[in-house]
C-alpha cells in the first residue's frame, strides 16, 4: 500500500508540535473521570474483570449497549473491532475482490481509498466547495459500473464537516438498494451537529445492505479504548468480516471493553459535554476566522470537530502550514495530506481541529503569528 500520508505525517508531529490544533477527536477524559459515571456495580465488577481473551464479536453487555444506540438493530447485528481502521479494514477486505469497482468520496480520510484500491479498481467522486460540499447523486450514478459493488460514504465528513442533506441520503439509498449495491457508512462524527435537525439516520437502520461504522474514538472522545463496531443487518457478511477478523485482533481488550460499555450507558452525560466543547470552540473559530477574513474564508461545520478552512495567500496552503509549524509550533493539516490519484482535491485548504480543550491558548499564538511574531 501507498504511505498513509495523513498519518505519516501525524507521527512525525502529533506529540511534538506545542500546538496541536488539528486533532480529529474530543478531549478525553481519564479513568477515573470516566469510573465516576459508572454505578457501584459496575467499579466492583471491574476490581474482579478478567484478563483472559474475550469474544471476537465483542462482550455481549457492549454489542447490547452499542445496539441500544440504534433504532432498528440488536446487538446480533454488531462486530466489535480494535479501532474503526479495523472495521474499515476488515469490511473492504472481505466485500471486494479484483472483479468489483467501488466508489468513494473525495477528500477522504485515506484509508477509505487506498484500502479498498487494493483490491479492485475504484472511482472517487469529488465534494465541491461550490455545492456546499454535498454528495452529486447523478455522479454516483454516473460512476457505476456493470460490476459496482460497493459505494462509501463518510458524513459528518473528515475534512470538511458537511452533513449530507436527508434527501440525497434517500436517493443514495434507493440508487443503492435498485442496483444491489452495499453502502459503507463512515459515521463516527454522528451526534455532534450543530444542529440536531441536521442529523441523519444511521445506514443501517435504514438499509438491509447497508453498514454503519462507528467508534468510541470521536463523538465520545475516548480514542484510548480503541473500541468500534459495524452494525449490519447482513449476517452472512457479519459472519465473514468475523472470520476475518480471526487474522487480525482476534477479540478486543476486556478493560476496554468494560469502560466502553460504561461510557455507553453514560452517553448522554458525555455527548452534553462533548457538545457544549465543539460549539464553545467553533464560535471562537468564528471570531477569529472574521478578524482575519483577508487570509481565510470559514464557515462553521454543520457536524464533527474539524473545518477545512480556505486559505487565500499567495504562497499555498501547504507551505503556510510549514511555516506556521516551524515559526510559532501550530499544527495544523497541509492539503497535501489529503491528494488522492482519484479525483482533484483542493490545494488552497488546510484541516483545523477543535474538540479540545484549552483552544484560546493556541489561538492567541496563531494570532501572534498572523500579526508577525515567527518565534
Amino acid at each position: 500500500m501507498r504511505n498513509f500520508e495523513l498519518e505519516v505525517y501525524l507521527a512525525q508531529w502529533e506529540f511534538r508540535a506545542r500546538y496541536h490544533m488539528t486533532a480529529s477527536d474530543i478531549e478525553s477524559m481519564s479513568i477515573a473521570q470516566l469510573l465516576e459515571m459508572a454505578s457501584v456495580e459496575q467499579k466492583a465488577t471491574l476490581d474482579d474483570l478478567w484478563l483472559g481473551y474475550t469474544e471476537t464479536l465483542g462482550s455481549p453487555a457492549l454489542r447490547e449497549e452499542i445496539a441500544h444506540t440504534y433504532d432498528e438493530i440488536n446487538a446480533k447485528d454488531i462486530l466489535c473491532f480494535a479501532g474503526a481502521e479495523e472495521g474499515l479494514y476488515t469490511a473492504m477486505k472481505v466485500l471486494l475482490d479484483k472483479e468489483d469497482h467501488a466508489i468513494v468520496v473525495v477528500p477522504n480520510y485515506q484509508a477509505s481509498e487506498t484500502i479498498p484500491m487494493e483490491s479492485c479498481e475504484v472511482t472517487g467522486v469529488a465534494l465541491r466547495p461550490e455545492d456546499g460540499w454535498q454528495l452529486d447523486i447523478d455522479e454516483i450514478r454516473n460512476s457505476l459500473r456493470p460490476n459496482t459493488k460497493l459505494i462509501s460514504i463518510n458524513f459528518p465528513h473528515n475534512p470538511t464537516g458537511v452533513i449530507l442533506e436527508r434527501n440525497r441520503l434517500d436517493d443514495l439509498v434507493n440508487l443503492c438498494r435498485e442496483r444491489g449495491l452495499y453502502l459503507f457508512s463512515d459515521e463516527v462524527y454522528r451526534l455532534i451537529e450543530r444542529d440536531s435537525s441536521l442529523r441523519l439516520p444511521q445506514v443501517a437502520d435504514i438499509y438491509e445492505k447497508g453498514l454503519s461504522l462507528n467508534v468510541m474514538s470521536k463523538a465520545y472522545g475516548l480514542p484510548g479504548l480503541r473500541i468500534g463496531w459495524i452494525a449490519t443487518k447482513d449476517h452472512k457478511l457479519l459472519e465473514r468480516m468475523e472470520r476475518y477478523k480471526h487474522y487480525l485482533s482476534i477479540c478486543n481488550s476486556a478493560p476496554s471493553e468494560f469502560l466502553a460499555t460504561i461510557a455507553l450507558k453514560a452517553r448522554d452525560r458525555i455527548l452534553e459535554r462533548n457538545r457544549a466543547l465543539v460549539d464553545h470552540n467553533a464560535q471562537l473559530l468564528d471570531a477569529f476566522f472574521t478578524e482575519f477574513s483577508e487570509l481565510f474564508s470559514w464557515k462553521r461545520p454543520d457536524g464533527g470537530c474539524v473545518g477545512y478552512p480556505l486559505y487565500k495567500g499567495l504562497e499555498g496552503a501547504d507551505a503556510f502550514c510549514e511555516d506556521l509549524l516551524k515559526n510559532s509550533g501550530v499544527l495544523l493539516l497541509p492539503p497535501k495530506v489529503y491528494r488522492s490519484p482519484l479525483a482533484e482535491s483542493p490545494i488552497d485548504r488546510f484541516r483545523i481541529g477543535f474538540g479540545r480543550k484549552n483552544m484560546e491558548e493556541g489561538l492567541e499564538v496563531f494570532r501572534r503569528y498572523l500579526h508577525g511574531d515567527r518565534g
